[in-house]
């Protein structure tokens, strides 16, 4: 029977769900291991192939992990609907600031949606988080993939029935409903809007299936050229779809991870 999950009471009464794996401390650098945290895409959950195949990684190379469901998701309370890209952050940083640990350095890993959140949430936190990985991010997506990409028909559903069912190819190809607050709140949060500079210095590493039909790979290069970081490495799967839950793209996630935590071990070491 599978593990139920701890619960964090939000400022607001909801309860997110997570799974901490932390491993006992062998030896003194064990108290160094940075913490790889998961965040999960739009209408996924922590039961994700990813975010399981993960803790299983990391519970194998007792690397402390923490896989969580925003509001509206999986284990979570709320309803999907009353989810924004503010509140999903402000779930993920409920997860950085209470549940990880404190003295330990945070690895955010996120998928799709998660991608986006976890830059949100590096750039609010940059003395927490040592590295980023992003797994088809997908920064603005509300905007440039969703709105933009809108009839003026479905528009004007949207405007009058505050939602609109957006069709998708995951959740048993049933349609999801997408808020117009969803769309306006989203624009508080937009990265890749005007070309700015991204305001993240760490190492960050973005991996993206070249056949993704939801978030184009080209969204990744945008990311590269935006972030303040010098230090960025695009990973392109040329087969690889927007899932990248593939044996292949499982293995180039765990590469990408394992080549951060070596480096981040090789620059502690060397202080």
């Amino acid at each position: 029977m599978p593990a139920l999950p701890n619960i964090v009471t939000t400022d607001d009464g909801n309860e997110i769900s997570y799974h901490h794996f932390s491993p006992s401390p062998k030896t003194e650098s064990n108290h160094t291991l940075p913490t790889v945290i998961f965040m999960g895409g739009l209408k996924s959950d922590m039961q994700g192939s990813k975010a399981v195949f993960l803790e299983s990684w990391c519970k194998k190379k007792d690397i402390p992990y923490i896989r969580f469901d925003y509001l509206g998701h999986g284990e979570s309370s709320g309803s999907f609907t009353d989810g924004t890209i503010g509140r999903w952050k402000q779930d993920a940083l409920t997860i950085i600031d209470r549940v990880a640990p404190l003295d330990t350095p945070l690895i955010l890993i996120g998928s799709s949606l998660g991608g986006w959140i976890s830059l949100l949430c590096a750039i609010e936190r940059p003395e927490k988080v040592c590295a980023l990985i992003g797994i088809a991010p997908a920064p603005d997506f509300t905007e440039e993939l969703v709105w933009d990409t809108m009839t003026d028909d479905q528009k004007e559903l949207m405007l009058t029935n505050g939602q609109f069912a957006m069709p998708s190819d995951y959740c048993d190809d049933t349609p999801y409903p997408l808020t117009l607050t969803l769309i306006e709140e989203g624009r508080n949060h937009l990265l890749l809007a005007n070309n700015e500079e991204i305001p993240i210095k760490c190492p960050i590493r973005l991996i993206h299936g070249m056949q993704d039909q939801d978030v184009p790979y080209t969204v990744s290069q945008r990311i590269s050229k935006q972030i303040a970081s010098n230090d960025v490495i695009i990973t392109l799967q040329k087969n690889g779809d927007h899932r990248m839950s593939s044996p292949d793209s499982l293995a180039l996630i765990t590469a990408n991870l394992e080549g951060v935590l070596t480096a981040l071990q090789a620059t502690t070491t060397t202080r």
